[in-house]
């Protein structure tokens, strides 16, 4: 086996905008693996018979969300200045997936899926229901602790409780502008759209024509942290200025 001592773990942040918002989990790795290896950085691959980049992603995007700061870790087998490895990436990466902040970090962290344990949001939608209205139904699902929802054809089940840290609802021009803190774990993440169309179906008539699928929303996830057991929230970059 090759030895893995000296490989060093860059730590990337990168916006998701445009029309590449639009693009699928896979294919933002896809297009990022591709990525790195036009810009001619170290990159060290794996031990299996297809070699792949060692490459960890923060957890995926909703199809057709946008982002301020996604991450991925990429092992390097040679230390540059990160200031250089992020001119590299990003002058070989789609500017709607273009990488803005480079900095090391301990190769003993968990991986980032599941390291980075909680994200805010913010949410854009038709104002068609009060905001106060809004506002109380989240509340009652959060009191009700468990939603159910559909996903496929399976049936899936998430804590709100623990999953929705808190929210903030206000209207900005036409829009009403909803702010999400959202915690993840082992048993899942919530995700904006599974909570907005569980408030809807108990706001609106249940066969209204405006139903919560057919309500257009431009979601963004503005940040991600870790957070510890004491709550504290620790940032993904040692060098992120926010």
């Amino acid at each position: 086996m090759p030895d893995t001592s000296n490989q060093v773990r860059l730590r990337v942040r990168y916006k998701k905008d445009g029309r590449l918002a639009y693009l699928g989990h896979l294919e933002v790795l896809g297009t990022i693996n591709r990525s790195i290896r036009r810009s001619c950085v170290p990159f060290a691959v794996g031990n299996g018979f297809a070699r792949r980049i060692r490459l960890q992603f923060s957890q995926a995007l909703p199809v057709g969300a946008s982002s301020a700061g996604e991450y991925y870790d990429l092992m390097l087998t040679q230390r540059l200045e990160p200031a250089e490895a992020l001119r590299m990436l990003a002058g070989a990466t789609p500017t709607g997936l273009a990488p803005n902040a480079a900095a090391y970090v301990s190769r003993k962290l968990p991986a980032l899926e599941a390291w980075l344990n909680r994200a805010a949001w913010e949410v854009r939608m038709p104002r068609f229901v009060a905001p106060h209205d809004l506002d109380a139904t989240f509340s009652q699902l959060r009191d009700a602790g468990e939603l159910r929802y559909m996903r496929g054809e399976r049936q899936k089940r998430i804590d709100l409780t623990s999953a929705l840290v808190g929210w903030d609802v206000s209207t900005e021009g036409e829009d009403l502008l909803l702010r999400l803190d959202t915690r993840s774990s082992n048993n899942g993440s919530l995700r904006p759209q599974i909570l907005i169309d569980a408030a809807l179906a108990k706001i609106l008539p249940a066969d209204g024509d405006a139903g919560p699928a057919r309500v257009p929303l431009r979601v963004c996830r503005t940040g991600q942290w870790h957070e510890e057991e004491n709550g504290n929230l620790v940032k993904p970059m040692p060098s992120q200025e926010e």
